[in-house]
């Protein structure tokens, strides 16, 4: 069954682009959000010494993360029709696989092409100003700015209207999706 949730909206880019910190501001002004499922799975994978890790097995996060996204998804599905902002999105993990050459099962990839977001996606492009490493987040810059490309490619390629967020203060960011929602 596809199922499309018009009240769903995805924010997504590379790494370190400032997509928590504009989900936590859309959060203070009041809307639902849905944290990004890559960091969890990462921290969870650290603590019990796990090795489905972005930079370990890749393919076991792969499918971790494609789990936990439809999970995310299937969590507030059907409690009410408030507008939600996720964090990533399942098409996230599409990418991810294209990235690392990964072939996600048919039956997998296909349920979870069955749930969609609205058409609208938002993306932040790569802003050096702002980019670091951390614990979790081990990309290159190189590697953020080619994350970008893929997954602005990636959301296309799977029917979505890709609407890049101008690079700025994050209040001017959070003005600009609400109109463009």
């Amino acid at each position: 069954m596809n199922t499309r949730k018009n009240n769903f909206y995805v924010i997504t880019g590379g790494p370190g682009v400032g997509k928590t910190t504009l989900i936590d501001a859309l959060k203070s002004k009041g809307y639902s959000t849905v944290a990004e499922d890559a960091r969890s799975i990462i921290k969870q994978q650290i603590l019990k010494r796990g090795d489905a890790l972005p930079w370990k097995n890749k393919d076991l996060y792969a499918l971790l993360l494609l789990n936990a996204s439809v999970k995310s998804y299937h969590a507030i599905s059907n409690k009410n029709d408030n507008i939600y902002f996720f964090d990533r999105g399942i098409v996230d993990t599409f990418c991810y696989a294209e990235m690392i050459n990964f072939k996600i099962p048919t039956e997998m990839l296909q349920n979870a092409k069955n749930h969609k977001y609205n058409s609208t996606v938002f993306i932040l492009p790569p802003w050096a100003q702002i980019y670091t490493t951390d614990d979790e987040r081990k990309q290159t810059w190189e590697e953020a700015f080619y994350t970008f490309e893929i997954m602005k490619k990636t959301y296309f390629d799977n029917g979505y209207n890709v609407i890049e967020v101008p690079i700025g203060a994050v209040e001017l960011r959070v003005d600009f999706i609400l109109k463009h929602i």
